[in-house]
């Protein structure tokens, strides 16, 4: 188990649900990846890359809403940066990501 926080320390995540616009696949990753575009609504596009190529194929993420990080720092992954981190349940090397149950706004928060 990680480290206690403070409700404060929770509030500072930036939590949002978005609609994966674009999948591809990134061959330059040092784990199996996918590249993906990602619109938040008024936060407009982001992209990230993930390793859940195990568990989805490019088809089934295209339109699927998802949870992220939308307030981490730009990242570098090879010759791609990175703007947000997709949420998962992780087991093993399979990734299943978390998503609200019923389509929501793009940008909607979550808590």
């Amino acid at each position: 188990m990680k480290p206690t926080i403070n409700f404060e320390d929770f509030s500072i995540v930036d939590l949002r649900v978005g609609t994966i616009l674009e999948v591809n696949d990134f061959p330059e990753a040092r784990k199996p990846a996918y590249q993906l575009t990602i619109d938040f609504g008024d936060l407009g596009l982001k992209k990230t890359s993930a390793q859940i190529t195990t568990l989805y194929t490019k088809t089934e993420l295209l339109n699927r809403q998802i949870v992220a990080v939308v307030n981490f720092p730009r990242k570098q992954i090879a010759k791609f940066m990175s703007e947000c981190l997709i949420m998962g349940a992780v087991t093993g090397k399979d990734v299943m990501l978390l998503h609200p149950e019923q389509q929501v706004k793009n940008g909607t928060s979550v808590l």
